[in-house]
């Protein structure tokens, strides 16, 4: 089985791609024969791991403001309130573990954002704006596939956090971690692995050893779809400054950086973010094939 998140059919694309996005990538997890998707979410009360077409769609319909975002820190009371909540990757991380579910895939990792741990341009003070999904891998013992973390991130400092976390990064097929909606970040990857079959052998190893923390897996982006990588780096730099003029800050900033940078690459990050999210999950789901004959 393959754990899916749901914030961005809710809060990341609007409808219908974000409904075409969320089908594409269960359909992406059931090409991989015996892979079943589990998209997760949070309704009237109970953490679902498995949505039907009617739940996708009531999600990806739903008014705006009408779900709330669940992480770790506000899982308990999205339970507690009632209606819908999507998941993002920390407490979709904690629903599948709990389901017994050892392989997750999302689009780009959450970590540490630029400023978070010194002064911005504009001279504000640090602000700690560091996403629970790093803690989350640090805590729950299952491999996350993903795009690298996000391109507006401050990746050294991610990548810096997460070996404090004691959390191995692979980058698979590639020396560099993969650069969101870039092929390469320009960063060294920590690990590298040749293919999937690779991969699998490293989480699995990492799963074995007990040692209580995920292993984050990294894919690029599709080539015929990818940003070059000095397009996709100038314009998170004009996006990053935009925000700081603009005072967008805390759970806001994220959307708001990705919607500067689709206009700012005149809508060619678009197809590459739906891409990615879809060819993260077929890569998860052949994990998830190739771990169950190592781990049983």
């Amino acid at each position: 089985m393959v754990a899916l998140e749901s914030t961005l059919i809710s809060h990341g694309l609007p409808y219908p791609q974000n409904l075409e996005v969320a089908t594409a990538s269960e359909a992406a997890v059931r090409e991989t024969t015996g892979a079943v998707p589990a998209t997760v979410a949070v309704h009237d009360g109970r953490l679902l791991v498995g949505l039907d077409q009617a739940a996708l769609e009531a999600l990806a319909t739903a008014p705006a403001g009408s779900v709330r975002k669940a992480a770790r820190p506000s899982l308990a009371v999205a339970l507690a309130e009632g209606g819908w909540a999507a998941t993002t990757v920390s407490a979709s991380m904690i629903a599948a573990f709990a389901a017994g579910i050892r392989v997750f895939a999302t689009g780009g990792i959450g970590g540490v954002h630029r400023g978070a741990l010194d002064a911005s341009r504009s001279g504000a003070p640090a602000s700690f704006d560091i996403s629970s999904d790093l803690d989350e891998l640090g805590r729950t013992p299952m491999a996350v596939v993903c795009s690298g973390p996000k391109a507006i991130l401050d990746v050294a400092a991610t990548l810096e956090y997460l070996e404090t976390r004691g959390v191995p990064v692979v980058s698979v097929g590639q020396p560099e971690v993969p650069g969101f909606l870039a092929r390469s970040s320009g960063i060294a990857s920590p690990a590298v692995a040749g293919d999937i079959g690779a991969a699998s052998e490293i989480v699995a190893a990492h799963l074995g050893l007990g040692l209580g923390s995920g292993v984050l897996v990294c894919v690029p982006v599709p080539a015929d779809v990818a940003l070059p990588d000095d397009v996709a780096r100038d314009a998170v730099e004009h996006a990053v400054a935009d925000a700081e003029a603009a005072g967008v800050v805390g759970p806001a900033l994220t959307p708001w950086l990705l919607a500067r940078i689709a206009t700012l690459t005149e809508g060619r990050s678009v197809p590459a973010n739906t891409a990615l999210i879809a060819n993260n999950a077929r890569v998860a789901a052949s994990l998830a094939a190739s771990l169950a004959g190592r781990l049983g």
